[in-house]
C-alpha cells in the first residue's frame, strides 16, 4: 500500500525524475511562467517553492549584513544547476516574494492535449504577471490599429452636391443617342 507516501513517480526512476524537476524548475525561475502536463506542474510547484523559500530566508538574513549568503546560493546552485536561474532568484523573484508567506506559484488547467489528451497546465510565479502584462499591451495597440483601419463615416456635410443629385433613368419611350444607335441596328435587321 501507497499510504503517506508524497510526490508523484512521472514514470521515471528517481535521476530521471531529479533531472525533470530540476529542468522545470530551472525554467520556471527563468521564465516566470511555463505550460507542462497538470501532474508536473504540481509536482514542480512543490519543488520551487521550497527553492524559493530557501532563498527568501537568504535574502532576508542578508539585508542586515553587508556580507551575502553564500551557502544559500550554493545549496540552490547544487539542486538549479544554472548561474543564470540562481542569480535571477536570488536578485529579483526573493526581493519581491519577502512578504509572501508561501504560495508563490500559481497552477491554471488549460484543458487537454491534442495528441495524447493529457491534461495540460500552466505553472506561473502569482508575483510575476508577465503574460496579462503583455495581453494588456497588445489589446492596446489592436485597438489604435482598428481605428486607424477604420473607414470614416460619411456625414451630410462632406458629401458634394454631385453625390447628392441621382442620375434620372431613361423612361421606355425616350431614346438616348446610345440606345437610338442600338435601335436603328435593330429596325434594319428586321
Amino acid at each position: 500500500m501507497r499510504h503517506l507516501k508524497s510526490g508523484r513517480k512521472l514514470k521515471r526512476t528517481a535521476s530521471h525524475r531529479k533531472a525533470t524537476l530540476a529542468a522545470l524548475g530551472t525554467s520556471l525561475i527563468v521564465y516566470k511562467r511555463i505550460k507542462t502536463t497538470l501532474a508536473k506542474a504540481k509536482e514542480t510547484r512543490m519543488y520551487v517553492e521550497k527553492i524559493i523559500t530557501r532563498a527568501k530566508n537568504a535574502v532576508a538574513q542578508e539585508a542586515g549584513t553587508d556580507k551575502k549568503n553564500i551557502a544559500a546560493r550554493r545549496e540552490v546552485f547544487s539542486i538549479l544547476r544554472s548561474k543564470a536561474a540562481v542569480a535571477e532568484l536570488f536578485k529579483e523573484i526573493a526581493p519581491k516574494v519577502a512578504s509572501r508567506a508561501g504560495g508563490y506559484t500559481r497552477v491554471v488547467k488549460l484543458g487537454r492535449r491534442l495528441g495524447d489528451g493529457a491534461e495540460v497546465a500552466m505553472l506561473e510565479l502569482v508575483d510575476f504577471n508577465v503574460g496579462q502584462d503583455k495581453n494588456a499591451a497588445k489589446a492596446a495597440k489592436k485597438s489604435a490599429e482598428r481605428k486607424k483601419q477604420m473607414p470614416k463615416k460619411k456625414t451630410a456635410k462632406n458629401t458634394t452636391a454631385e453625390e447628392n443629385v441621382r442620375q434620372p433613368e431613361s423612361a421606355p419611350g425616350i431614346s438616348t443617342p446610345d440606345a437610338g444607335a442600338v435601335n436603328a441596328e435593330t429596325t434594319k435587321d428586321s
